[in-house]
């Protein structure tokens, strides 16, 4: 038997939240994925996009790319609904004890990464602001400040990111719209009508926007159970949908349309700036209040888009990597921050879709992974308890499944050597490579009791009404909503 006490593998921020725990209303959840959908890259595929096909094409390619993520996210957040498990922890099923660290960490540099690239654009409209009014220019000054206020907030907990939310969602919404009908009315000053106007050249294609947009999200829509385990979700309820109302829902009507409206403002941006960032033409055009309301738009996309997508997704990786040292969900914050820093985050942005591409291949095999695992391999049910166990039924091969890693290696390095239609192609190939090699080599190596269960109720969390409890030593530890 185990001694939790000094178990490495627990850490209260990466244990099962209870049901009681769980804070975020569908509505909650809707307002944070507002927040997180609006990024300043979404108008740069909009804004390359346009000169190769007409507003609704474009427009039908970013919706369709990001439904299909939005499908997938709402798949890998029934593991956060049904059991309360973050992304790390469960990783553990399908990469090992130890395994885990290696796609998992991954997951975690890329959000600090992100972290830092959201923070360096929201100090530039700061400073730009600042420069304007009182002639103090240092874009570097305001990213410290910057970075250190969405820390805070972070830390704060899940909360305290669902109370900023509520008051960042609805404002974007606005001063999106906004902004469309500033660069609606360049565009029309030129002579444009938007809603029948055609690119002629051949720069890309439909498919090729698709899958840029799919990269995006590749990450977020496999570790959203890191958020999901705190919405709000009926006990015993078995009806799949009914239970992910509030799952579902915000996914499939958030992260579609906001995407879709960010491309289209990009689109329309070039047509009549001949910039896709809206927010360089409106800086170049602008003064007064309309600067205060780029401000406001700048800052709240960066700052609702950073905690939930990148600071608390980073931290709890780092958290189940550091667990031996015991590091707490604040320094894993911190260190994300640190990351998303030194990797220069500047330069990064004058290569995007080339970052984009590669971490976007990456990952799409590690969601067939997931997705496989969950729902086919292991119909929903999972020996959470084991999860936790350093010689529990996860340790497989000296604390690594190598039938996770093999299926990532095939999966991510087909999507990396068809890298313009990486999703479409790592998804599939990791889905299909670990149902394999699980089936056919690693069960019958490591039985796993919920497949010998017969798939057993006792496995489910809370469809049958149950909150998983793990015992910290001589105490039950528990995450609770801070």
């Amino acid at each position: 038997m185990d001694n939790n006490q000094n178990n490495s593998l627990i850490s209260k921020e990466i244990l099962p939240v209870k049901s009681k725990d769980r804070v975020i209303s569908g509505l909650g959840f809707f307002n944070i994925w507002v927040g997180m959908a609006v990024i300043i890259a979404t108008f740069l595929i909009g804004g390359n996009g346009i000169d190769s096909m007409t507003v609704w094409q474009l427009g039908f390619a970013i919706f369709f790319a990001n439904l299909i993520i939005a499908i997938i996210g709402s798949l890998s957040g029934d593991i956060g609904i049904e059991h309360g498990l973050s992304f790390a922890a469960y990783m553990r099923a399908p990469f090992g004890t130890v395994g885990v660290h290696i796609p998992a960490v991954s997951r975690g540099i890329v959000a600090a990464v992100w972290f830092g690239i959201q923070t360096y654009l929201g100090a530039v409209a700061i400073n730009a602001l600042v420069n304007s009014l009182t002639g103090f220019d240092s874009w570097f000054t305001w990213y410290v400040i910057f970075a250190i206020l969405q820390i805070v907030n972070t830390a704060m907990g899940i909360k305290a990111i669902d109370r900023f939310a509520i008051i960042a969602a609805p404002s974007i919404i606005i001063i999106s719209i906004w902004i469309f009908m500033r660069m609606n009315g360049m565009a029309a000053d030129k002579g444009i009508d938007i809603a029948t106007y055609e690119g002629t050249k051949n720069t890309t294609t439909w498919l090729l926007v698709m899958i840029a947009n799919m990269g995006f999200w590749s990450a977020l829509a496999i570790d959203i159970p890191n958020i999901t385990r705190y919405i709000k979700a009926p006990v015993k309820e078995k009806n799949w949908f009914k239970r992910n109302i509030n799952n579902v829902i915000p996914h499939i009507t958030a992260l579609p349309l906001v995407q879709t409206f960010m491309g289209i403002i990009g689109a329309v941006s070039i047509l009549g700036a001949g910039d896709a960032n809206p927010i360089n033409v409106i800086q170049g055009t602008a003064s007064g209040w309309t600067y205060v309301v780029l401000l406001l738009m700048v800052v709240l996309a960066q700052w609702s888009t950073n905690t939930a997508a990148n600071l608390i997704p980073a931290s709890l990786t780092f958290v189940n990597a550091g667990a031996k040292i015991r590091l707490s969900y604040v320094s894993g914050i911190v260190l994300a921050g640190i990351i998303g820093t030194i990797v220069q985050p500047w330069a990064i942005l004058n290569n995007l879709f080339l970052y984009l591409g590669y971490y976007g291949a990456i990952l799409s095999a590690v969601a067939g992974i997931i997705i496989c695992d969950y729902y086919l391999i292991r119909k929903r049910r999972l020996n959470v308890k084991d999860l936790y166990r350093v010689n529990g039924q996860f340790r497989y091969d000296g604390g690594i499944n190598w039938a996770g890693i093999i299926a990532w290696i095939i999966g991510g390095g087909l999507a990396l050597y068809f890298m313009n239609y990486m999703y479409i192609v790592g998804f599939p190939a990791g889905f299909i490579a670990y149902y394999i090699l699980m089936k056919a080599w690693y069960l019958k190596k490591h039985k796993q009791a919920e497949v010998e269960s017969g798939y057993s109720d006792e496995y489910l969390g809370t469809t049958a009404g149950r909150d998983w409890e793990i015992e910290a030593g001589a105490k039950t530890a528990a995450v609770k909503a801070s």
